[in-house]
């Protein structure tokens, strides 16, 4: 087999003399690829590389991730797919994968050569065609990765979907239970003395009736002191199951809130944590109803069911041990309905589960309805859409109410099914109880006393089948849950950054790539830029300003190339540290419920009064501020209702300003509003791009005459660099955009002052 090109970056890796020195005697490197992310996915150096020698092949890995060799035998496949800028290498055996690498797009071509040549020892090995690679499968359109056979639906995309829940996934919520772990053994303490205590009263019902009522009712007096002293014990039994009972419910009832509560902070938290990509792949009413109602429905199930649950246990273990005291022949025929039980909860538990889950994803849509609807009322009344909103909303919740009827066909047989199994234990309980009372072997004492015990044996018996339900539910919201906790951001801290100071804003991009998928979308993009420099973006829409404004602020990692500010790559930096030094001023600024200083010093949240107003100053905010019914006190309405566009961007400049960024991105700053309101957001930008490096991009392409440089970008590539004059008098694609927009303002001029109405296409109405 001819050996693959190895290029010299390969060469002058770091692990390249170790894997040498990993040969054995007549091997040699037939190709090599490198690999940048450890398991954790932090970035690390790894190196894989397919080695040959005596007539075999094997797969030798360096890394972080420690030494692996892999001998090549058939039936091995080597599968490779990525999903927003990181990559996963597998290798695989016909029952499952034995390893597998993470790396990100930068190494996708080493990555591909080494598949072939995997593809190509395979094909020699086995005398015949290799199996077939991903290159040749069909691909998922939105990630890449490889189809099932037969299959449209990607289990990446859809990897929820394709993962039942499994109710042994109640068992990780330990990593929250732990800290309380003291807490939970008082309660079980409390509760096994509980459960004790009310096993008491059926057994003092044995002397009761043997030694009381029964020579009573032959004739012979009541013996007062030891009814006293029975009763008294039926009483205490119940006052210290009562006592216990109540201590043990509370307990556990504030451990299971606290476990709740921690639930919901760390998925919080770790949702924050998580890259731009996975939001754009989740519904809000979707996320909202995971941390919310599902957090919920756990601590409920906690709090009440799980504590019902283990009660059932402990009483069930308890009586059995009981009834077996008493007599063992009355007591295994207690269990004969123990069997069917078991098998009819085998048989709806999965059912049950898989249903349970999607009900949850069916009420995700329908909370999906009311978060878009909700914050765009304004939307939807303004074009009269309330009729069809309606009917979006009629149909998810029907969606939901037809998933719950399909669910309850199968819960409602199961409940009464149990139900008939129980009674029918008892009447051979009975039937049992009489012929041996007949025969002698019992007296009616211990009849009464067993059956008092089977009375509770059954119910908690159908107690817990009952329980398989929430269980159920709980458990496929747990899975929905860790789901979200499970996945990693796709923008990974590194696993040994690089201390950050006060940032300069030099930024340098070099070699940069980046696709969506399969789509590139950013192309050997070069360019330096100076500290307190100011850089317009230009170019057509789709022409890759906004994806590289994402870039630059992290938000995605590239796929090859880098970027590095002050001389230091991005991915070695911790993602909070870089981002304090960026001011972002958007399009459309997001101002959050609250009042105006608050949103001001989102920022910068322990930043004195003094600091907000000074940065509104700045500005331009200030005069309106004050206008306002209190000032900076005045509540701001979700989304920032209540202020004008020009008002909630002067704010947003204002936020932007108090926390003094090194880099400072403007995307869109002045295109939504109208030419007056303009010219006061420009003043405030002045103040605001003193001293300080920044990127902005604008349509108005007058916006940017002050920019010291203008970057002009189409279809993912820099086409021009320069100044406004120079770049008009080279005539080229910025004199191109230049000349449109200016025909536009005069078109625009020379309308100005008319109004026109089209009711319909035959009919103009022209007013002065």
């Amino acid at each position: 087999m001819q050996p693959f090109p190895i290029s010299d970056s390969l060469r002058q890796h770091s692990l390249w003399a170790p894997l040498q020195a990993e040969l054995a005697a007549g091997e040699n490197v037939v190709a090599a690829a490198g690999v940048d992310l450890n398991r954790a996915l932090h970035f690390d150096s790894g190196l894989l590389a397919l080695v040959q020698g005596g007539g075999r092949f094997r797969l030798l890995a360096l890394g972080g991730d420690g030494r692996q060799s892999h001998e090549l035998k058939p039936g091995l496949s080597l599968r490779c797919h990525d999903h927003a800028g990181l990559g996963c290498l597998e290798l695989c055996r016909p029952d499952g994968r034995a390893q597998h690498w993470h790396f990100t797009l930068a190494e996708q071509l080493g990555i591909t050569r080494l598949q072939d040549a995997f593809a190509q020892a395979q094909e020699e090995l086995a005398g015949q065609p290799a199996l077939p690679s991903t290159d040749d499968a069909e691909l998922c359109p939105t990630c890449q990765a490889p189809l099932p056979p037969d299959s449209e639906e990607c289990p990446t995309c859809h990897r929820e979907l394709h993962t039942p829940p499994s109710t042994w996934v109640l068992l990780r919520l330990w990593r929250f239970a732990k800290p309380y772990q003291g807490q939970l053994l008082l309660g079980f303490l409390l509760m096994m003395g509980a459960t004790g205590a009310t096993l008491v009263p059926p057994y003092l019902t044995m002397p009761l009736m043997d030694k009381v009522l029964i020579p009573f009712q032959n004739g012979q007096p009541i013996d007062t002191s030891l009814v006293g002293l029975l009763l008294a014990g039926l009483f205490g039994a119940a006052l210290v199951s009562w006592l216990l009972g109540w201590a043990k419910t509370y307990i556990l009832a504030l451990v299971s809130e606290r476990i709740a509560a921690d639930l919901r902070t760390a998925t919080f938290e770790h949702l924050l944590g998580l890259s731009l990509e996975y939001f754009g792949n989740k519904r809000t009413g979707d996320l909202m109803a995971r941390i919310g109602s599902e957090t919920d429905r756990i601590s409920v199930f906690l709090s009440l069911h799980a504590l019902d649950f283990i009660t059932d246990v402990l009483m069930l273990t308890m009586t059995a041990t009981i009834l077996f005291s008493i007599h063992p022949g009355l007591a295994l025929a207690t269990l004969i309905p123990l069997p069917f039980i078991a098998w009819l909860i085998h048989l709806v538990r999965d059912r049950l589960r898989t249903g349970f889950e999607k009900i949850d994803r069916v009420w995700g849509e329908v909370t999906s309805v009311l978060a878009d609807t909700i914050p765009g009322i304004r939307v939807v009344k303004a074009f009269a859409q309330e009729r069809r909103e309606a009917q979006r909303f009629r149909a998810a919740n029907a969606a939901n109410l037809a998933v719950n009827d399909k669910l309850n066909k199968t819960w409602s047989l199961f409940g009464p099914t149990v139900g008939l199994l129980t009674e029918f234990g008892l009447l051979v309980v009975w039937a049992t109880g009489i012929w041996l009372v007949s025969q002698g072997s019992v007296t009616v004492g211990v009849l009464t006393a067993f059956l008092a015990y089977i009375g509770r044996f059954y119910g908690r018996l159908d107690s817990m089948s009952r329980i398989v339900s929430v269980t159920q539910k709980a458990a496929a919201g747990a899975k929905r849950i860790f789901d979200i906790l499970d996945h990693v951001s796709n923008v990974p801290d590194p696993a040994q950054p690089v201390e950050f100071g006060q940032a300069k804003g030099a930024l340098s991009l070099q070699g940069v790539h980046f696709r969506y998928g399969s789509r590139s979308v950013i192309k050997r993009l070069d360019l330096d830029i100076r500290p307190g420099e100011m850089i317009g973006l230009v170019g057509h829409s789709g022409s890759g300003k906004s994806t590289l404004v994402n870039l630059i602020c992290r938000f995605y990692d590239v796929t090859e190339g880098s970027i590095r500010v002050d001389g230091v790559d991005l991915r070695r930096i911790r993602v909070a540290d870089y981002r304090r030094h960026i001011g972002l001023v958007l399009q459309e600024p997001f101002l959050f419920f609250g009042t105006i200083a608050e949103n001001i010093a989102y920022g910068k949240p322990d930043a004195t009064r003094a600091e907000v107003v000074a940065a509104a100053r700045a500005a331009h905010a200030h005069e309106f501020i004050l206008r306002l019914p209190h000032g900076y006190d005045s509540l701001v309405g979700e989304r920032g209702q209540g202020l004008s566009g020009g008002e909630r961007q002067r704010i947003s400049i204002a936020r932007a300003l108090l926390i003094n960024p090194a880099l400072l991105i403007l995307d869109e700053a002045t295109s939504a509003v109208d030419t007056e309101t303009e010219k006061e957001i420009q003043k405030a930008l002045d103040n605001l791009v003193k001293g300080r490096t920044t990127i902005a991009i604008a349509h108005r392409l007058s916006t940017l005459r002050k920019a010291d440089r203008l970057v002009v970008m189409d279809r993912g590539e820099i086409v021009e660099v320069g100044g406004h004059d120079e770049l008009i008098a080279a005539q080229g694609h910025y004199w191109r955009l230049w000349e449109a927009q200016a025909r536009r303002a005069e078109e625009h001029e020379e309308g100005d002052g008319l109004m026109v109405v089209a009711p319909n296409p035959n009919q103009h109405t022209v007013s002065a």
